[in-house]
């Protein structure tokens, strides 16, 4: 089965897609497989991280911007604004996909775990993620 999710973000964070992504796996039906999440974009990415204490996505967050930040003068590719070429950085240091078993019909996340789409634009917008389940 392949299921093409769109995500509303409103600016730079983690936003936990965890729920999404296991109602698809639920209308797929099947007991046992692989759910791989495919994020179609060159700006944001995807992260199996802490969904307990959301005080653990603000330290993500914070390190990330902190590693990759706006305005540094050896960009040169800033076409849609500073965020631009930080961005592309950001998500070519995280993961553009994952791969999650399914057991028993559902994901094999772990108990504190969750999904995030991680938007690395100020402005945020729609993104889309294509889920193969099987």
């Amino acid at each position: 089965m392949i299921k093409q999710l769109s995500v509303h973000t409103r600016g730079q964070g983690l936003l936990e897609v965890t729920g999404m992504v296991a109602d698809a796996v639920a209308q797929a039906g099947i007991d046992e497989g692989l759910c791989t999440i495919f994020v179609r974009h060159t700006s944001a990415s995807l992260v199996i991280q802490e969904n307990a204490d959301p005080t653990a996505k603000q330290d993500l967050e914070r390190w990330l911007n902190r590693l990759v930040p706006e305005g540094d003068p050896f960009y040169k590719h800033d076409t849609e604004g500073p965020d631009d070429m930080p961005a592309h950085i950001k998500s070519a240091l995280t993961q553009t996909s994952l791969g999650i078993p399914i057991i028993d019909g559902r994901l094999a996340l772990g108990t504190w775990q969750g999904i995030y789409l991680w938007e690395h634009r100020r402005r945020g917008g729609e993104r889309e993620l294509v889920l193969h389940i099987g």
